[in-house]
């Protein structure tokens, strides 16, 4: 009987899959963390046989290769791929049995070059595809990952391969992508369904509504908006084989230690406190990524290449999940952490006001710094306002002029406030605005999409 356990990492949108038979297990693109995948097949009695691929991932560092290493199982890559460790390597075609279950291969190119998917049955009825960043719920993984040159013959393919897979699969067949739960990876905004079927995606999938395939490509390019930077490096290293996680608390610093660490140059002290306990009270120079489901995707966009991190929180549970998250995406062990409560120190601090949409309403003559992306900015913007990508910020601060306060927002908050923070470090004043971009309007603001 095959059954499928959805192992979900919310903060970068992605699922991993536990599959069995009740007895023997196949794991479908493990994150790096893979102490939750060996805690599924404990918790089942399982025997794990085969770890799978369906593509070199760009958005998180596998756990794949230390899984396989760690439990016997063969590591199943697709054969094309160029990488620098032993795997099990298949293609179009391919057979495995793993206990009961038959896993069919198919390449399913778009994504990636050499992307696959896994058609998993009990026996010789097909119950479950596997589809990684090909086939997503309403959408498609995007094609742009490995540069302009090759995203138009990849998203061409793209469109031959979810076309393939919805019309060489029975309707009953379960859909369980990799991607499309908030992850950068996805094209276009799916569905929003929780699970699907071939027969679903064969009614509502994008590529499928789309005939004609230069249609498909004209609309699927001129929508996709931009990816986090940290995307360069995932590639590279999971070709190379990440080296296992290490979770082990990092060394404990006292507050004195952290004060003298955001003032080094090549090192930051992030502080995972709320955007607004930050703003009232925080060491100088430190950095504020308040520890959300975005944090991850956010320190990784914006962090500079090469510089350490030192985390800074109210305790220690919080730190252990920043670790976490971070280490998914090559942020690895931290230099240290603090546990300590800035608001408390006798030592000196910094702060600065927050703000909302309609107090900037009210204000005269501010500059207003808005750090979304180019796509929502084109969407519309206040007029006159100055526009820095929140991820551009570090390297363009001598833009941001220092005579005045800067009013500093985004869409909800979320970015404004590590930008806040940075202007902060830098002596620029700052206002936060922190206030939902749908708010802009009704506060009376000039909106525009032109100059």
């Amino acid at each position: 009987m095959l059954e499928v356990v959805t192992i979900e990492t919310a903060a970068l949108g992605d699922r991993s899959y536990v599959v069995s038979d009740g007895s023997a297990a196949l794991v479908v693109d493990p994150q790096r963390d893979i102490d939750r995948v060996l805690a599924v097949l404990d918790s089942r009695g399982l025997r794990v046989t085969h770890v799978f691929e369906t593509h070199v991932h760009n958005d998180y560092l596998t756990g794949g290769l230390d899984l396989a290493a760690r439990t016997g199982a063969r590591y199943v890559v697709a054969g094309a791929e160029d990488v620098a460790f032993d795997r099990y390597p298949v293609g179009d075609g391919s057979r495995i049995e793993v206990g009961d279950l038959v896993v069919d291969v198919l390449h399913t190119p778009g994504h990636t070059p050499h992307h696959l998917s896994y058609v998993v049955g009990d026996g010789d009825v097909p119950g479950a595809v596997f589809t990684g960043g090909s086939l997503l719920y309403g959408t498609v993984g995007r094609t742009d990952l490995l540069g302009e040159a090759l995203a138009r013959q990849l998203t061409l393919a793209q469109h031959r391969s979810v076309r393939r897979l919805v019309e060489q699969l029975p309707d009953h067949v379960a859909v369980y992508p990799t991607h499309g739960f908030g992850s950068f990876c996805s094209s276009t905004e799916g569905s929003g369904a929780t699970a699907s079927t071939i027969a679903d995606e064969r009614r509502g999938n994008v590529a499928v509504q789309i005939d004609d395939p230069e249609a498909f490509a004209a609309a699927l390019l001129g929508g996709l908006a931009a990816y986090p930077r940290y995307y360069a490096l995932m590639g590279p290293r999971n070709r190379r084989g990440p080296e296992p996680i290490d979770l082990s608390p990092p060394p404990a610093l006292d507050e004195a230690t952290a004060r003298d660490r955001a003032t080094d140059d090549g090192h930051w002290v992030v502080d995972l406190r709320d955007r607004r306990a930050f703003a009232a009270a925080h060491l100088p120079g430190t950095i504020n990524v308040a520890h959300d489901q975005q944090a991850a995707t956010h320190l990784g966009w914006v962090l500079p290449a090469g510089h350490e991190v030192t985390l800074l929180a109210s305790d220690d549970a919080t730190i252990a999940a920043a670790q976490r998250d971070f280490a998914r995406i090559g942020i690895d062990r931290p230099a240290g952490a603090a546990v300590c409560d800035p608001a408390a120190s006798d030592g000196p601090l910094r702060s600065y006001p927050v703000a909302d949409f309609a107090a900037l309403a009210a204000a005269d003559g501010v500059h207003v710094l808005d750090v979304r992306r180019r796509d929502e900015w084109d969407k519309g913007h206040l007029r006159g306002a100055q526009h820095i990508p929140f991820f551009d910020v570090p390297a363009r601060l001598d833009e941001v002029p220092r005579d005045g306060p800067v009013w500093v927002h985004c869409a909800s908050g979320a970015r404004a406030a590590i930008v806040a923070s940075l202007l902060d470090a830098a002596d620029i004043p700052v206002v936060l605005v922190d206030d939902r971009w749908a708010h802009a309007a009704a506060a009376g603001l000039d909106i525009t999409d032109g100059p």
